[in-house]
């Protein structure tokens, strides 16, 4: 199918496209590298009058990492996340996460903002930023806020953005310890059935802080503070494992559908994060 006639803006800077938004109110959004919206603008299943492509919107790109931060600019793809060796160095976990992500086509247009701000229950992205406890900067009309990853999905495609905003940059903590993205799809290019991302410290023998975050398992990302709970303070033997992972499915809630039903999915998302888990302490 193709999508219904548009009004198509390609602005230079983001007050061109900020008064676009505002001139257009629901009428507008906004597309980054487009591989979820155009697919559903052809689709029929999204109505976009006025479409603002921010290809050419100086300022949202750049990778910067901080001796405390790292800051990645809405438009950095997930190609330029592969090939950054400053980056990989200070968070792998990002670059383990964006070479799952679809096939290199994809990955070479598909932008971090977009992946982010869509609110896409399949995305890869928005998990992993739970994960990682990082935030959002959103600019509007009335200036720039900051929104953390873990309050900013609220329903499938609906999150904390408004309609006059636009996502700028993410900004993560610089991560610490073993890290993991582990992801069960059903072919390449294909959404997860089931992926988890874990980041765990080591402080001796022990499990010292756990982050836990699933994706395509619920309307939004799951990040779980009780599964990372239950192996703080424990060696990770096979009983803080079992716990985390029995407190994470109590957090899910999938949906029967092409990738399987429930059970199925249910039963791949403890194998995974089994998996996340057993890889980021390996690397603690």
């Amino acid at each position: 199918m193709i999508p219904a006639a548009f009004e198509y803006y390609r602005p230079t800077d983001l007050a061109g496209a900020l008064s676009i938004l505002e001139e257009h109110g629901d009428d507008a959004r906004v597309m980054a590298g487009g591989h979820s919206l155009i697919p559903m603008m052809k689709l029929r299943m999204a109505d976009v009058p006025h479409l603002i492509d921010l290809q050419d919107v100086e300022g949202l790109g750049g990778i910067e990492v901080s001796g405390d931060s790292i800051r990645l600019g809405a438009m950095v793809t997930q190609s330029d996340i592969i090939n950054h060796a400053a980056l990989t160095e200070a968070a792998p976990i990002l670059r383990e996460a964006a070479l799952q992500i679809a096939d290199p086509q994809v990955r070479y247009m598909g932008t971090v903002g977009g992946n982010v701000a869509n609110g896409d229950p399949g995305n890869d992205m928005p998990g992993l930023m739970q994960c990682l406890d990082a935030s959002f900067t959103l600019v509007g009309p009335d200036g720039s806020r900051e929104v953390d990853a873990r309050e900013f999905y609220e329903a499938a495609y609906m999150t904390a953005r408004e309609d006059e905003e636009i996502l700028t940059a993410v900004t993560i903590p610089l991560p610490k310890g073993g890290y993991a993205y582990e992801k069960q799809k059903r072919k390449i290019g294909d959404y997860a059935t089931a992926a988890a991302a874990v980041q765990l410290v080591k402080d001796g023998e022990s499990c010292s802080a756990a982050s836990i975050a699933m994706t395509n398992l619920s309307d939004t990302p799951v990040y779980c503070e009780a599964a990372g709970a239950a192996l703080v303070g424990t060696t990770l033997d096979d009983a803080a494992i079992k716990a985390a992972v029995a407190a994470m499915l109590g957090g899910i809630d999938p949906s029967e559908d092409n990738r399987g039903p429930i059970a199925f999915k249910t039963h791949v998302a403890g194998v995974i994060l089994r998996r996340a888990i057993e890889r980021a302490w390996s690397r603690a």
